[in-house]
């Protein structure tokens, strides 16, 4: 069974797959160095949003997929999945970190020091999307945390700056099962129900979600 932080975590998120599952899934996964654990217990405890080992193993395994070395992370908070991204990266790569809060971005510095990989990291505060517009360059792979009801608005962003083959990652594409309701209300359901379709029907994306932890979509540029 899993570790009990695991399994009582904010970040498990639930209401995709079946409980038993899901618990089997992070039974399986392999123990994470200190910082990550420290990360990962500090999420749990003050209810900061990461993606949880599940999908960071993911993340990680997508950019050695493509051998990706260029990242841009929309929407970064202490930092957990730009480690994952910038480990994946290695010597050489470069992870651009996003955060409005610069508390957290502090915070995630801190752990980018101790998890080596501070040189990876280009750290940016401020909006996301307005870090990603001045963006001049094209990137391997785009990462999506940002607030949900922003996520159609991050679609119109992308294109022109992922490469051809890169990959345009999402998070959240799921929404604890709200996306299957017959007639959501919260704004932040409908916004990711538009991005969600906006995705599937682009002729520029070829797109999978994953249905992991709280959804991941995956989608490359043709």
């Amino acid at each position: 069974m899993p570790a009990q932080t695991d399994i009582n975590a904010a970040w498990r998120m639930g209401g995709i797959t079946a409980g038993a599952v899901e618990d089997y899934i992070y039974s399986l996964l392999p123990p994470r160095d200190e910082v990550l654990t420290e990360i990962e217990t500090e999420a749990a405890k003050r209810k900061i949003p990461i993606v949880g080992p599940a999908v960071g193993r993911i993340l990680y395994q997508l950019a050695a997929m493509i051998n990706a070395k260029t990242v841009f992370e929309l929407g970064s908070a202490v930092g957990y999945s730009t480690i994952w991204w910038a480990r994946a990266v290695g010597e050489g790569g470069r992870v651009v970190y996003t955060d409005g809060d610069r508390k957290k971005a502090d915070e995630a510095r801190g752990y980018f020091d101790r998890a080596g990989v501070t040189k990876q990291i280009t750290l940016k505060t401020g909006d996301a999307l307005e870090l990603l517009s001045e963006e001049k360059q094209q990137f391997d792979i785009i990462f999506n945390d940002v607030d949900k009801e922003d996520y159609p608005r991050v679609f119109k962003l992308v294109l022109p700056r992922l490469r051809k083959g890169g990959l345009f990652v999402t998070d959240n594409v799921l929404w604890s099962g709200k996306v299957a309701q017959s007639n959501p209300s919260e704004a932040s359901t409908k916004a990711i129900l538009e991005f969600n379709r906006l995705l599937y029907g682009s002729k520029d994306f070829f797109t999978t979600i994953l249905p992991i932890r709280d959804g991941v979509a995956v989608a490359i540029k043709k």
